[in-house]
């Protein structure tokens, strides 16, 4: 951000290379797993419970969007609506509901951002229906900013079908995917019109050279990576090649494939094909590929909701090397955990010297990379 987620059954596709492992091992490795996720996550809430403000707030002068990421993070994470820290919370993010239908800070100009990720909060606590209403129109306000033919846009410019910051702000692939998580946790399916807009969108901010990407940056790079964005000139947050090509990389390739699934994409299709190739070539937790450590969170946990998409167990990298993601990612983040139970990026850009919202990032990871039981 600039400021600012199949089964156990194994999927044979193009790309992809999945082995289970012997059955004694695999009972094995989950234990340890799913013994540290819970160590991890009872410390992370150890800290929340102490980094809270009295009035249900993480970071206010952020506006509601960590408070909202946290506490969402919280309830993926087996608390629910009614516990006293998450409670607090929801209670503060309500304070935001506006007029238009919108959850944001008075004035905000990340009215869309702000929205997309308070109703992900509020929807994983209205399990009795009791945010249907603040729901029903923040979901109408998302969907109406996200720029369309109705803004005067045509299908094929580079803005339709995506969703910036706010109303007026161009749109980007973290932003469009933000209202795709945000479409989904709210019920819409793969072939809703608002989803079906935004794979538009997506498809264009793909390394690719298709029939869905006929931008002047796709054959480029030709890479199958995704960048921030193909609108308003053009930018990616890793750079330009000297011929004005945009350099794809980790945190925004991860999301641009968990947006393609979320759209109704199939392993077959070439966009898919395409950029889980470049995850096999680039697959890393040591770093967010492209990045060095700017925005690693925001990567962590844009990874594991990739994962989960894909619903693999095990991914087999450009090695043949097979990694057992789930576990790998709880271990490197019980590695980076702080004594305190946050988590904290040295490298603070995008608001990643904030622990609050580190935290949150870190908590929808983990949500995603839960052990199976």
């Amino acid at each position: 951000m600039n400021r600012t987620r199949w089964t156990a059954t194994v999927v044979a596709v193009t790309c992809l290379s999945f082995a289970a492992k012997p059955p004694a091992a695999v009972a094995a490795d989950d234990k340890e797993t799913a013994r540290q996720y819970q160590e991890v996550v009872a410390k992370a809430i150890q800290f929340c419970e102490t980094a809270q403000a009295p009035d249900g707030s993480f970071s206010a002068d952020a506006g509601p969007a960590v408070t909202a990421i946290v506490a969402a993070g919280l309830l993926k994470n087996g608390r629910t609506a009614d516990d006293p820290l998450v409670a607090k919370s929801l209670k503060y993010i309500e304070k935001f509901v506006r007029p238009d239908g919108g959850i944001y800070a008075e004035g905000s100009s990340h009215g869309n951002y702000e929205t997309c990720i308070a109703i992900q909060a509020l929807e994983a606590a209205n399990s009795d229906g009791r945010y249907a209403k603040l729901l029903e129109g923040a979901n109408k306000y998302v969907r109406g900013i996200q720029w369309d033919t109705e803004d005067g846009i045509d299908k094929s410019s580079p803005k339709f079908g995506g969703a910036g910051y706010g109303r007026s702000r161009r749109p980007d692939l973290s932003n469009t995917s933000f209202l795709l998580d945000a479409l989904k946790s709210l019920g819409a399916s793969a072939d809703d019109e608002a989803v079906q807009k935004a794979l538009v969108f997506v498809s264009r901010t793909q390394n690719l050279e298709s029939e869905a990407n006929t931008t002047p940056f796709a054959a480029k790079i030709n890479d199958g990576g995704f960048y921030y964005t193909p609108a308003a000139g053009g930018s990616s947050q890793a750079g330009n090649t000297p011929d004005g090509g945009l350099r794809s990389y980790g945190s925004m390739t991860y999301t641009g494939l968990k947006s393609l699934i979320y759209a109704g994409l199939t392993s077959d299709d070439p966009r898919v094909k395409a950029a889980t190739e470049w995850i096999r070539k680039h697959y890393t937790l040591e770093e967010n590929p492209g990045m060095q450590a700017n925005g690693l969170y925001y990567y962590y946990q844009s990874f594991a909701k990739a994962m989960a998409a894909l619903g693999v167990d095990e991914f087999t990298d450009a090695s043949g090397h097979k990694h057992d993601w789930r576990a790998e990612l709880v271990a490197e983040l019980a590695k980076r955990q702080q004594p305190n139970g946050s988590w904290l990026n040295e490298t603070p850009r995008w608001l990643e010297g904030n622990p609050n919202l580190v935290t949150g990032y870190v908590l929808l990871a983990l949500s995603s990379a839960k052990p199976k039981q």
